[in-house]
């Protein structure tokens, strides 16, 4: 609580974001998720690089002491630090107000695990977030609590907006090219005139002005989308070359072949996204394959990326963002064949695929690999070291 620390891997640029900021920190006005070239020059503080293995540790042993409370089916984990849980019907149980069990959880979770925890109290979904996000972390005892009435009586002449779940920069500017700097100014700005400005997502923004949110954690345990797909993405270290980008390209696809072999999916398409260096100023290539069937087969998948890569890809610019998605992935026991399709290779292509996917399993994702993986501009190697784009600590 009092030390000067910083999460950020020293080995990256200045450019690279802090990841985490301690309280004393944010004491100096100094905003988390900055860059560490932003942390005044004057600052002397602690860098220490990011372990991200040892936070999903410490995250399943917190999530235990939660199950120790509350039901998993009455849990929503929102990402690796914050949960959702509906505690309406084990008030009466415990005898205690929301307050007193979140106490009681805190208490236990730094009695067992030594980690200070804050705590957001509210009448739904929206408000239990904004008391976390807004006045927890500025209460003495890391308790916020809100109902519809004191939301509107504390936080809705609150500034700047973006503090506000859900309000990015891009909707504050936009509100405040039309005058409109707070939760109140939404609130009371003609419905007809936001529902112009932003279609359907106004009614989001107008819900939560008022302090509303119709979605409990039973609607979210219920929901089902009517696609899924798979993604991967990077951002670059450096600029990249047209042939480089092509190779990053290639070791993404793979993995994820071997990702939808390993969870038994299957893809009919593949959509690239591809970001240019910054200082071209260049919209992003952009464009989707469909495939010849629908397979997890990297022998099919790879080289019809790979067309698709050099079809929309500026040769002449370099690259610094990658993004692969599979689309419309179903289970495997779905999938219709193709009459033209050499099902004997493709066997032979599946067994290299799962022999490969056992040997990563059994002796760590780098104790097998391909040969484009050793080629200087490559990075597989290094993200499988890696957790989320951060080292893993192990």
């Amino acid at each position: 609580m009092t030390t000067k620390l910083v999460v950020a891997d020293p080995e990256r640029s200045d450019k690279t974001i802090c990841l985490a900021i301690t309280p004393a920190m944010k004491a100096l006005g100094i905003q988390n998720r900055c860059r560490v070239f932003q942390i005044p020059k004057d600052v002397e503080y602690i860098m220490a690089e990011p372990r991200m293995q040892k936070y999903i540790d410490y995250a399943a042993e917190i999530y235990a002491i939660y199950l120790e409370y509350i039901a998993r089916e009455d849990i929503h984990v929102y990402s690796i630090d914050e949960a959702f849980m509906d505690v309406t019907e084990y008030l009466y149980l415990y005898g205690k107000t929301a307050r007193e069990l979140g106490v009681q959880i805190m208490n236990d979770i730094y009695k067992k695990v030594g980690v200070r925890a804050t705590c957001g109290i509210g009448t739904n979904l929206y408000l239990a977030k904004i008391a976390l996000d807004v006045t927890a972390k500025h209460a003495k005892d890391f308790i916020g609590e809100l109902d519809e009435e004191s939301y509107r009586e504390m936080l809705w002449s609150h500034k700047p907006l973006t503090d506000f779940w859900r309000v990015g920069a891009g909707t504050a500017r936009t509100l405040e090219r039309y005058g409109i700097r707070t939760m109140r100014d939404i609130a009371e700005a003609d419905e007809d005139f936001l529902y112009k400005i932003f279609g359907v997502d106004a009614e989001l923004l107008i819900d939560h002005a008022w302090g509303r949110e119709t979605v409990t954690i039973a609607d979210i345990k219920k929901y089902r989308p009517k696609n899924n797909s798979i993604s991967s993405g990077q951002v670059l270290m450096r600029d990249y070359e047209f042939e480089e980008g092509k190779l990053i390209v290639k070791e993404m696809v793979d993995l994820l072949c071997l990702d939808l072999l390993d969870k038994n999916l299957i893809t009919d398409s593949i959509t690239l996204h591809i970001g240019y260096t910054s200082t071209m100023n260049m919209a992003s290539a952009h464009g989707t394959v469909a495939l010849p069937m629908e397979t997890n087969a990297d022998m099919i998948i790879i080289p019809e990326v790979v067309k698709l890569y050099e079809q929309i890809v500026d040769r002449h610019v370099p690259i610094r963002r990658l993004n692969i998605t599979c689309n419309r992935v179903v289970e495997e026991t779905y999938r219709q064949y193709n009459l033209f399709a050499d099902m004997d290779e493709l066997e032979r292509n599946r067994k290299v695929q799962t022999a490969m996917l056992d040997i990563k399993k059994k002796f760590g994702k780098n104790a097998i690999l391909k040969g484009m993986n050793l080629e200087e501009s490559a990075t597989t190697r290094e993200r499988n070291r890696q957790i989320g784009g951060h080292k893993s600590g192990n």
